[in-house]
């Protein structure tokens, strides 16, 4: 995870100006605007971490921000902690010292990421435990917050998951109100594979085993099928299983979505399917708890 680049930077960015994080009345008012302090972040459940990176870099773009700030700073974690292990509850995630202004003031932004991200990690690693020993993988959605992409799908990598299209320009996905547009399966296809750019693969998304049908016999390259049973998901993977592609250890890719929970996830896993996207992973995902226990130094 690059939290150098222009595109997180910015969203740092915008955390701390939503914030008004360099205008921090309260810090100003009752802290000596030279007393140092010891921050520590605290696990306050067992979760999986994701996200550690942003605390540097959040100190980093609020002392751009703030243009007085120079006071130097640490950040101290044990080699045992980085994205993607296992936390317990009361376990120590980093200690920061810096400006106990500054500590206070990115206080909130700081767990608001971790929080997040750790949360997003936590629920896809139970998923992932859940479908252990079957072929599926766990795979997200678009359906993530409004500009904290590129940090939602990160942290479904950390908790083991793997990403579906990171955005509309990674892949032909005919979805069910392209193919209403388009006239039907057939002419969606169509005009896919006579306009798709270079060789990115077309996936067809179907709600029923006639659609499947229709689908593999004009040309799809993947599968999704949508709101299907697990009985109907293991008839669809055992017909695909059928296609001969020009390449004799090659099968159409299948994978399934729609009302996927940790319940039932297992019996979908089982079908033999390759891949089970699940949207809740970034949309409704509860925040890890944790928090930040400051001392002077």
């Amino acid at each position: 995870m690059d939290w150098n680049s222009r595109r997180l930077t910015a969203v740092i960015e915008n955390a701390l100006v939503e914030d008004r994080a360099t205008r921090d009345a309260t810090s100003y008012a009752c802290i000596d605007p030279g007393q140092r302090a010891s921050a520590t972040i605290l696990a306050k459940q067992d979760c999986i971490l994701a996200g550690i990176g942003c605390i540097a870099r959040i100190l980093d773009v609020y002392a751009v921000l703030d243009g007085a700030v120079t006071s130097h700073y640490e950040v101290t974690t044990h080699p045992e902690i980085f994205d993607g292990v296992r936390l317990h509850k009361g376990q120590s995630v980093a200690v920061v010292r810096h400006n106990a202004r500054v500590l206070l003031s990115c206080e909130r932004v700081i767990l608001n990421f971790l929080q997040r991200m750790s949360g997003i990690a936590t629920l896809t690693r139970k998923f992932v435990d859940e479908v252990s020993g079957t072929r599926a993988r766990i795979l997200d959605t678009r359906k993530t917050a409004p500009g904290l992409r590129a940090i939602d799908k990160y942290a479904v990598r950390c908790g083991g998951g793997q990403n579906h299209r990171l955005d509309l320009s990674d892949g032909i996905l005919l979805k069910n109100n392209h193919i209403v547009l388009a006239g039907g399966i057939v002419p969606a296809l169509e005009r896919a594979h006579r306009n798709r750019r270079g060789e990115q693969p077309i996936e067809v998304e179907v709600r029923s085993l006639d659609e499947l049908e229709q689908a593999l016999t004009h040309g799809a390259e993947a599968v999704l099928l949508d709101n299907m049973s697990p009985e109907e998901v293991k008839r669809a993977v055992e017909r695909c299983a059928q296609v001969q592609l020009a390449k004799p250890d090659e099968r159409i890719p299948v994978e399934c979505s729609g009302g996927i929970r940790l319940e039932n996830v297992r019996a979908y896993a089982e079908t033999g399917v390759d891949f089970i996207s699940v949207g809740l992973l970034t949309h409704s995902t509860h925040a890890a708890d944790m928090s930040m226990r400051v001392l002077p130094a």
